[in-house]
């Protein structure tokens, strides 16, 4: 399939394509003159790469999720762990609804005056503290 029927197919543009291709997410086929041309699977390829975005994953994480010849091969403990992580991160968003709903019908006069309210606060930037932590930790690496 040349570029433009993957991307009419795939519903992405041709520009993304070619991103991809150079970050080694998808590799066309040998190219005809100045079209690319790309195997079917690349669909395939291209849905696994949505569904990792979707689920948070880095294009750097995705990349890795693919044999050199594009096959899938992704690791279960990344995946877990990602999971693990999304898990976590429902959890604070469920708790956050929760007071701000709360806020938002709260009936003390001030939310300073509110006890609820304040513990919001401070979870909101323990939460925060801590997501600060983590992004300047040193990863720890093969």
């Amino acid at each position: 399939m040349d570029i433009s029927e993957v991307a009419k197919k795939s519903g992405m543009a041709a520009s993304a394509l070619r991103y991809y291709e150079r970050k080694g997410l998808i590799r066309s086929l040998q190219a005809e003159g100045t079209r690319r041309k790309f195997s079917p699977s690349v669909l395939d390829q291209l849905a696994l790469i949505a569904l990792g975005q979707a689920a948070g994953f880095s294009l750097d994480e995705i990349r890795v999720m693919f044999t050199p010849n594009g096959e899938p091969n992704i690791d279960r403990a990344m995946l877990a762990s990602k999971a693990d992580e999304l898990e976590q991160m429902n959890k604070r968003l469920k708790a956050m609804v929760e007071g701000l709903r709360h806020a938002a019908v709260c009936p003390a006069a001030s939310h300073a005056a509110c006890p609820s309210f304040q513990r919001l606060l401070r979870a909101a930037a323990a939460g925060a503290l801590n997501h600060r932590k983590r992004q300047q930790a040193p990863r720890r690496g093969p």
